[in-house]
């Protein structure tokens, strides 16, 4: 727009308005009513500025008074003037002594209609001058809102966005049920929202079709393993005896698939004493110790209570402790220190590079005749249940330590019996 105006303009350059008012305030009457040019500071200055100056005003009655070399051509404006109220001329050739501004001002004199001819002003200038004052506060309030507003505007037209990766950063194996809420959300995110709803739904389907098989495969397994337990220890033969000890293999496997079941459908949480349950839990593997011709020792640095499902607890312990005896060495050290629980044997160890691995279902680190492959993948969903962690590691004097770590009982829960 200011090209278009500075190409259309082709008058030259023209007088600046600003010099009319500082013209009107040094002219007054005198004692006959006749115009007279009082020099003031302004006007001083004015005519310091611009040698070339010149003015003519005019009142409404006709009475004149100029100043500076007028150019003739203007002399027919004599008696006219005081009609006109605004009006630019411009001459096309330099030095454009006839370039004039024509304006109506208020004077001490009265209203006077001045014109003059003062220093010149480039029109593309002028317009530049003009677009830029106008467009500052425009940019000043664009840089505001792109810098201030807008951030505001799109953090809270995204809450809801926050508010549903929160809830999607809670949502775990522990609690599928849930779903993201739809309410606060843009409308354009609201069917990327029931899309990942409906998937959760799906997923939810699905694994619970799975665990209510594995259920009723384990528990369905559990009568005729029993039948045949039964059967193989009254067989008179010693070959089919020997038998039994897959069947134990089986019956194992049968109740660590039911273990995963129930922790998903009967989970009891309270406070309990950690030690106690050490304690509870080597005295019932104290008759399988002494058959293994193993020894057992429990150490209580300083116990804590735990908050979580005692009885899945126990079968964790259970498991470490079976564990160390069956891969294990002589002996086997149960410690208490704190929320946590070491398992320690002096056996030949675990290589570092199967530390994780041993945690996988149905992994074995050599194949044995005994052992289901589920009894530490079990250990790990139980401590990650209960929000702890559990790892692997090597004994001073050789062998594996299995530590387990418990988070600090919830103080809703401290002291429950």
């Amino acid at each position: 727009m200011i090209a278009l105006a500075t190409r259309i303009d082709s008058g030259g350059p023209y007088t600046d308005e600003t010099i009319t008012p500082v013209i009107a305030g040094a002219i007054v009457r005198d004692g006959d009513g006749r115009l007279a040019v009082r020099m003031t500071r302004e006007l001083a200055a004015l005519r310091a500025e611009t040698p070339a100056l010149w003015y003519i005003a005019e009142d409404d009655a006709g009475r004149r008074v100029g100043f500076g070399q007028v150019p003739v051509e203007y002399a027919a404006f004599s008696g006219v003037l005081r009609q006109l109220a605004y009006g630019h001329v411009r001459d096309r050739f330099a030095p454009h002594v006839m370039s004039a501004v024509i304006r109506r001002e208020p004077s001490p004199a009265g209203p006077l209609t001045i014109m003059g001819h003062g220093k010149l002003t480039e029109l593309s200038f002028t317009v530049l001058l003009a677009s830029s004052v106008g467009a500052l506060p425009v940019a000043l309030l664009m840089v505001l809102v792109s810098f201030i507003a807008t951030p505001l505007i799109v953090r809270r037209s995204l809450a809801g966005v926050a508010q549903i990766a929160r809830e999607a950063e809670r949502i775990g194996a522990g609690s599928r049920a849930a779903r993201l809420s739809e309410e606060h959300v843009p409308v354009e995110i609201a069917p990327l929202v029931r899309a990942v709803n409906d998937a959760l739904g799906r997923l939810d389907e699905g694994y619970e079709r799975q665990r209510r098989f594995i259920a009723s495969a384990a528990h369905e397994l559990r009568t005729p393993i029993a039948i045949l337990r039964v059967k193989v220890d009254a067989a008179p033969e010693p070959a089919t005896r020997r038998l039994g000890i897959d069947i134990e293999r089986l019956a194992n496997l049968a109740e660590q698939m039911l273990d995963l079941q129930r922790l998903d459908s009967a989970w009891h949480e309270q406070a309990f004493d950690l030690a106690l349950l050490v304690r509870r839990v080597a005295a019932d593997l104290a008759p399988l110790v002494i058959a293994a011709d193993r020894s057992i020792e429990v150490v209580v640095d300083h116990a804590q209570q735990v908050s979580g499902d005692a009885s899945a607890i126990e079968r964790v312990l259970t498991n470490l402790v079976q564990n160390a005896i069956d891969h294990g060495g002589r002996s086997v050290t149960i410690r208490v220190q704190g929320t946590a629980v070491e398992v320690e044997d002096n056996g030949p160890g675990i290589p570092p590079d199967e530390r994780e691995r041993v945690f996988e279902p149905f992994h074995r680190l050599r194949p044995r005749s005994t052992g289901s492959g589920l009894g530490l993948h079990l250990v790990q969903h139980v401590v990650q249940r209960h929000g702890g962690h559990v790892s692997i590691s090597d004994a001073r004097g050789g062998g594996t330590v299995a530590r387990v770590e418990f988070p600090p009982v919830r103080p809703a829960l401290r002291d429950t019996p």
